[in-house]
């Protein structure tokens, strides 16, 4: 069948041209080169849904190939299209901002796992044709933008797929070795596709021993689209480090240097040809497309300085086109808040995803609620967690950033594509998830939600965590999703929601039977709040409704004494109204998992 598309696809465009009054092929105005513009206005007023675009929807079914239905390592079918048609649904959530996964043409396949995801870079100019082609990824973000959607794009500057092997017996082959019986010697796995780390190089050796660096090969596979990566240098050995992949993360010169295990090919970011390639690289697809940011994958593992040159270069460039507020924010997998801030100093990210809070907030103290053998922290945990932010993260603005304070702007997320989801790790807890949300989507700082959130999603580690979000009909009828969209709507009319500066007025280690157990609440005012004010409780403890108070004395607020608060989330979670009492204190008792948006009465309506 392939060897007759090619003969028909030129007798129809032949037919076509031949036609009386025939000319160049049709493209709508959506799908045309845009102006860039500035679509937003202030990074913390969004809320972005991250998608994996493979998994969505599926608009088109012409460019259905190698879609494996039903076995989440391989495509499945959703494509730009598909997203285009289901922008009504993000609207309906209540998100702001789309982030989708990356764009450019990938190797296809590997050990039997597709790269849908889009992580396994071979040609940084050319698109993934299994999403659509440029017009339809043009047409997705001009619609988007028409209805007031903004777009991020998911990029990776780290590595591109596994494009080469590592020429290790120096006979032109990629060879894969086994040794040893596992009785008298131990078994050995050595593959030149991607062999362990060597802090000399992958190394070549005979029979008669060492034979220095082992040449790198590029791949001639065109049928999985493994053929030498583009544009210019990534396309030759200069372009990359050639260690051999991580066995030890711990180890600096192995986060920097080393390939992905898979056989990822670590880019040598240091080189200044590499650099100046992978800022016009991406330059090109906003200046192409409009893209409103990037999500930047993997970024503790490249150099702090190519962070430096690769922001500005691109924040320059594109502020020349009057695209700014331009959000870059990285992707660094670690608990380690301090490590997450290096990369908010001078010259470098707006933002990175909060992966500390991942883990100590939505993990050990949301998540492990109901979970038998598992202690929930106490939210004293929380506050410090914060208090470490301001010092850890950068308390300036990016020059040609987005105007806020990365220490102001960390971007939010329960759980995403690299982790099991909540309700996974949660047993079904629902309550937790929907506390959690609450959380998300009140504390400062951007939410990201990712997608099939609300619909409970429910999935294992990867690939188990990335359903199919067509099979739920795009339902917006359940709970979660009408908690979300209710939480949206809050955030998008109280203006001290997203831009108030956060005052922990309550946090506790109490996570038992105590009056208090399980209580966290923060205030939202000032800054660019205007006079708009919430005080947000929640009450973590799955086990019985706590108060803000341990003992006698009741929590003091910024409110003004004799201020009626009302909550606007759910009366019955706690209190409908509570009163400013003369020394300038509240109680407020919330009932076990639930959440209070309190806010003055006048602002209610």
């Amino acid at each position: 069948m392939q060897t007759l598309r090619a003969p028909l696809a030129a007798l129809a465009l032949a037919a076509a041209l031949a036609a009386p009054g025939a000319g160049c092929v049709s493209v709508p105005v959506e799908g045309k080169q845009p102006l860039l513009a500035t679509h937003v206005k202030d990074w913390r007023d969004e809320v972005i849904y991250q998608v994996l675009v493979d998994r969505f929807a599926n608009g088109d079914v012409n460019n259905d190939y190698r879609v494996r239905p039903g076995y989440l390592a391989r495509y499945q079918g959703g494509d730009w299209k598909g997203m285009r048609e289901h922008l009504s649904y993000f609207k309906d959530l209540g998100v702001t901002t789309l982030w989708i996964s990356p764009v450019v043409k990938n190797v296809e396949t590997d050990a039997d796992v597709d790269s849908y995801h889009g992580y396994w870079a071979q040609d940084l100019t050319e698109v993934n044709p299994h999403f659509g082609d440029l017009a339809e990824l043009r047409a997705l973000v001009a619609a988007a933008h028409t209805q007031g959607l903004k777009v991020v794009l998911d990029i990776v500057t780290n590595h591109m797929g596994q494009v080469f092997f590592y020429d290790m017996n120096l006979n032109g082959n990629p060879d894969i070795y086994i040794g040893g019986t596992g009785k008298t010697s131990k078994v050995e796995r050595v593959s030149e596709f991607d062999p362990d780390w060597d802090p000399r190089g992958v190394q070549a050796a005979t029979s008669l021993g060492e034979a220095g660096r082992a040449p790198i090969y590029f791949i001639q596979s065109p049928e999985i689209n493994r053929v030498p990566p583009k544009p210019g240098i990534l396309g030759t050995a200069l372009g990359y480090h050639g260690f051999g992949r991580i066995l030890n993360y711990d180890d600096e010169k192995q986060r920097l240097l080393g390939d992905f295990p898979g056989g990822l090919k670590d880019v040598a970011t240091e080189v200044p040809e590499v650099r100046a390639t992978l800022i016009d690289a991406y330059a090109r697809w906003v200046e192409s497309v409009d893209f409103d940011g990037f999500r930047i994958d993997t970024v503790k593992h490249v150099e702090y300085d190519f962070w430096k040159v690769f922001s500005t270069g691109l924040r320059q460039r594109l502020a020349a086109q009057n695209k700014k507020n331009f959000l870059l924010f990285g992707e660094a997998f670690d608990g380690n808040d301090q490590l997450l801030g290096s990369y908010t100093q001078k010259g470098m990210l707006d933002s990175v995803f909060y992966f500390s809070q991942h883990f100590q907030v939505f993990r050990d103290v949301f998540q492990n609620a109901k979970l038998a053998g598992k202690q929930q922290a106490g939210t004293d945990k929380i506050q410090a967690l914060w208090e470490s932010r301001k010092t850890n993260w950068s308390a300036e603005p990016q020059d040609l950033g987005v105007g806020v304070p990365p220490a102001k702007l960390p971007v939010n997320f329960i759980d995403n594509h690299d982790v099991a989801r909540f309700l996974f790790e949660a047993v079904g807890d629902k309550d937790a998830l929907r506390n959690a949300l609450s959380y998300l989507m009140t504390v400062e700082g951007i939410p990201c939600i990712y997608y099939g959130t609300e619909q409970d999603f429910a999935g294992g580690n990867d690939p188990a965590n990335r359903e199919v979000l067509w099979d739920t009909g795009f339902s917006t009828r359940g709970d979660t999703f009408r908690h979300i969209a209710k939480l949206a709507r809050l955030r998008a009319k109280h203006a001290a929601l997203r831009r108030g500066d956060t005052t922990v007025r309550y946090a506790t280690p109490h996570v038992g039977a105590e009056d208090d157990a399980g209580i966290l609440a923060f205030e939202r005012a000032g800054s660019d709040a205007g006079a708009s004010y919430a005080l947000v409780v929640l009450n973590t403890n799955a086990k019985k409704a706590s108060t803000t108070a341990d003992g006698a004395k009741p929590m003091a607020v910024g409110a003004k004494p004799g201020t009626v608060l009302v909550d606007v989330l759910d009366p019955a979670s706690g209190p409908a109204t509570v009163t400013v009492d003369p020394q300038g204190a509240v109680r407020v008792t919330v009932q076990p998992q639930r959440a209070v948006i309190l806010v003055p009465q006048d602002q209610a309506k």
